[in-house]
């Protein structure tokens, strides 16, 4: 909501002296000192003016009558002006505006752009130095701090948020408000195609966010915010260059913007290269390392101790180099702008969990030169191949007609592509071909309601091809129409919305369910190993009739916010939204190696020890979720309590049955003269094989997981406080709590990989030259767990970050180390699918430099 200053006290002057159409003044604090960070711009209008360094601002050619000025600063509570422009202009116009504990950012991936304490969801925006500060090399690591945001840790080459419990096809990443179309909602060993390196902020909405971005938004949204596609041309520009201890990782980024008259144009690179990082301790956790020998008996007594708990001090297969650019242009007029972007990222990255090793190898893998030297001689090794080329035009208009205030619009092409590549030989190979438009259409206010409509159309053409492709290849379309509405009434802001949607699925052809499973017992295992090498039995997929289904899920929202006092207010939200299944929620079928599962759809029912095809409709997930945050903003001392329950019924998920599932691959040796056609001559003599330092085939056993819908709930709460003890130097606290219960044959029981409790505390200086800040987060035990699933312990991470900032001939200089896990401790991501063979890197250290102008 925005907040409107006392301006009745503020200079209103008209003189013949100033330029017609003319708004000149100054934006002050509660002292009179003036504001110099932020912006003010001309609602309605694609006026927007940096705030001077002494506080002045300026608009020419101004429209008459009357306008509202938007005054933005991260460091005070973002006001609303209202004035008359008669001619003449207007000159000498003081706005006052209030200092805020909290740092306040508009939320572009909002539908009126509002502020992040104006919202009655709760909704967390990562800008400026905190988010130089956060940056890492995946999204989900970037964000891991935030409240109410965990992430889904896949060995440092790739993460997702995990919000509120919900991640995959329940979160949804945008890059400018369109879709990033990458295949990392299907699994977490697929990386989040959007890089952070040139990002002015990150924004992450807590809770269904389905009335603009459909049901795939229904646990929340993460938008990456930037200037690919530039709405001014104001020139500006930033490089920076780092190296990581921990992995010996170097990286370099930047952007440059600028323009002249009416054009503006933006470039963006980044380069990113890594070796495996550093653990404290090994690789494998002691409990994975107790089921490994309870599962293999003797198999493996020739090997010593060290091997059995995997590499000691590192994680392997944990590398990676990334590199993208990003180009983008824009025409800008009077009433808004136009632009067209084209970015290409690429990325080649281990997957750590894949390897399967014949005799330790003490080299260190290197992929510096080329994929040939990422393994050693005697070592399998699986690396992926990711390659992604996106189109994107972008626009808005700001309208004087008597219905229409603005049309904004955006469409999007991506051409997405992984690989996994297996000793060197192309393997199971991913693709996402997407296409999506959204156009909002904003009404002038009826009766004081502002809103508007969206139209909002996505196309993905998704397929996954190898012997280890565990989703079969899928069309997915989607048309949704949406409404939201604002009205205040008085001190209350009120926020109505809904949304309609159709999504359709069709699968050209399903796996076949030929796969027998088997339960985890040492005489069941040994029989059914001999049955599967003398069956010669490959498991490849066979298939069958193609499936179609569609789905027509709609949300429902209503909200308000309450200025009950000066510098506080109350919000309050309930969304009815409800989320089409995903084809591979549906339709899976296969060994997916990424999280060491063997996944089955929820088109399959397990009958005895086989899975046979199910009959009966799919239900939509439907969510009820409630939230109410408390805020205090003005002053030196502020805090934001969030309480959030979320009910849903037919909530899909993976849940493990206890049941185990074997299955063969081919790996193509290169120290084998022959590929291929011996692999299946070689079967039979598998066994005696496996032994030996040479097989062209291995035979992997996995837990098998299957979708199921049961009903769920979701509830917890999240607490931030900050307090400004002196100009220089902050103190905050914060924490979250998550806890979670789903119906079962059981009963009820918590669901797999509930994000544990955690408590954070910690402190900032920062004068003209120096930003120093350190913080002591405390992640508790999860014993709150489903079946067969484990405890995870807890731990304490100690992150501290130091800068200092100078100038060098017009040059802003940022000299930095940011210090991660400081006390060098083992710590396992409870939400990972790799904790017990990953655990987070060890102690780090990150030296760079910083140039902006």
């Amino acid at each position: 909501m925005m907040k409107r200053t006392s301006i009745a006290t503020a200079l209103l002057l008209s003189s013949s002296f100033t330029m017609a159409n003319t708004i000149s003044g100054r934006v002050i604090d509660q002292m009179g000192n003036p504001v110099t960070k932020g912006d003010v711009q001309v609602m309605g209008s694609n006026k927007r003016v940096a705030i001077g360094s002494d506080g002045t601002f300026s608009f020419t050619n101004v429209k008459l009558g009357k306008v509202e000025l938007h005054v933005g600063s991260p460091d005070y509570i973002h006001s609303s002006t209202p004035v008359v422009v008669l001619e003449g202009g207007i000159a000498g116009l003081n706005i006052t505006v209030t200092s805020s504990s909290i740092e306040v950012f508009d939320v572009t991936a909002s539908a009126f752009h509002a502020s992040n304490i104006e919202s009655a969801a709760p909704v967390t925006v990562l800008a400026g130095e905190k988010l130089n500060n956060r940056q890492a090399a995946t999204l989900g690591d970037t964000l891991r701090n935030e409240v109410g945001v965990h992430s889904s840790f896949h060995g440092g080459v790739a993460s997702t948020p995990i919000i509120r419990g919900l991640d995959g096809p329940r979160v949804l990443i945008t890059q400018n408000g369109m879709d990033a179309s990458d295949a990392s909602r299907v699994g977490p060993d697929h990386m989040v195609a959007t890089d952070t390196s040139s990002a002015q902020q990150i924004e992450v909405l807590r809770g269904p966010a389905t009335l603009f971005y459909g049901s795939g938004a229904i646990g929340g949204v993460v938008n990456v915010v930037d200037q690919r596609i530039p709405d001014n041309n104001d020139a500006e520009g930033e490089f920076v260059i780092s190296r990581n201890t921990v992995n010996a990782e170097e990286g370099v980024s930047g952007f440059i913007k600028g323009g002249k008259n009416n054009f503006a144009f933006n470039a963006q690179g980044f380069y990113r290269d890594a070796d495996n990082y550093r653990i404290p301790g090994f690789a494998e956790s002691e409990d994975a390392h107790d089921d490994h020998d309870e599962h293999d008996g003797e198999h493996d007594e020739d090997h010593d101790d060290e091997h059995e708990l995997g590499s000691e001090g590192v994680v392997e297969s944990s590398q990676y180099r990334s590199k993208g650019f990003t180009l983008g242009s824009s025409y800008l007029f009077e009433q808004g702008h136009v632009g067209l972007s084209v970015q290409h990222l690429s990325s080649l990255y281990g997957i750590p969990g894949h390897a399967h090793s014949d005799e330790h190898d003490e080299h260190e893998d290197d992929m510096h030169d080329d994929l040939d030297e990422m393994h050693g001689d005697e070592e399998e090794m699986v690396v992926a191949d990711l390659k992604q080329n996106r189109y994107q035009l972008a626009g808005e208009f700001q309208l004087s007609s008597e219905a229409i205030s603005a049309i904004n619009f955006g469409m999007s092409y991506t051409d997405y592509t992984h690989v996994e590549i297996e000793n060197g030989e192309p393997g199971t190979r991913f693709t996402n071909n997407s296409f999506e438009t959204r156009i909002e259409v904003l009404h002038q206010p009826i009766a004081g309601w502002r809103g508007g409509v969206s139209l909002h159309t996505k196309l993905s053409d998704f397929s996954a091809i190898g012997e280890e492709a565990f989703t079969p290849a899928s069309d997915t379309r989607s048309f949704g129409l949406g409404i939201i509405e604002e009205k205040h009434f008085g001190d209350v802001l009120v926020q109505l919305g809904g949304r309609i949607e159709r999504v359709e699925i069709d699968v050209p052809r399903i796996f076949a369910p030929d796969l027998e499973v088997h339960e985890h017992d040492d005489d069941h295992m040994d029989e059914h190993m001999d049955d599967h090498m003398d069956d010669d039995h490959d498991h490849e997929h066979s298939d069958i009739d193609s499936v179609a289904v569609d789905f027509t899920p709609y949300s429902l929202s209503a909200g308000a916010v309450w200025d009950f006092a000066e510098g506080y207010n109350i919000g309050l939200s309930y969304v009815h939204a409800q989320r089409a299944p995903s084809a591979a929620e549906l339709f899976s079928f296969g060994p997916h190696i990424g999280t060491q599962t063997y996944e089955i759809g929820a088109l399959y029912q397990l009958e005895g020890d086989e899975f046979e095809i199910g009959i009966g409709e799919f239900e939509l997930e439907t969510s009820n979720n409630f939230d109410i945050s408390l805020r205090k903003f003005a002053g030196d001392f502020g805090f934001v309590v969030n309480v959030f329950y979320n009910q849903v019924d037919d909530y899909y998920y993976g849940a493990d049955t206890g049941l185990f599932a074997e299955f063969s691959h081919d790996h193509d040796d290169e120290h084998s003269d022959e590929h291929g056609d011996e692999h299946g001559d070689d079967h039979d003599d598998h066994g005696d094989e496996h032994e030996g330092e040479h097989s062209d085939e291995h035979s992997d056993e996995l837990p098998v997981f299957a979708f199921v819908n049961s009903d769920a709930t979701l509830y917890g709460a999240e607490f931030q406080f900050n307090w400004k003890a002196t100009e220089t130097l902050t103190f905050f606290t914060q924490g979250d709590i998550i806890k979670t219960d789903v119906d079962t044959d059981r009963g009820s029981e918590s669901l797999p990989r509930t994000p544990p409790a955690r408590l954070t505390f910690g402190g900032e200086f920062s004068n003209q030259n120096w930003l120093i800040d350190a913080q002591i987060m405390r992640v508790m035990r999860q014993s709150d767990i489903a079946e067969f699933e484990s405890a995870t312990d807890g731990y304490t991470m100690i992150d501290a970050n130091i800068s200092y900032f100078t100038s060098i001939q017009g040059y802003d200089l940022e000299i930095f180390a940011k210090g991660r896990n400081l006390g060098d401790e083992e710590a396992r991501v409870h939400t990972s699918f790799l904790r017990d063979l990953a655990p987070l890197p060890g102690r780090s250290v990150l030296f760079g430099v910083r140039a902006t102008f």
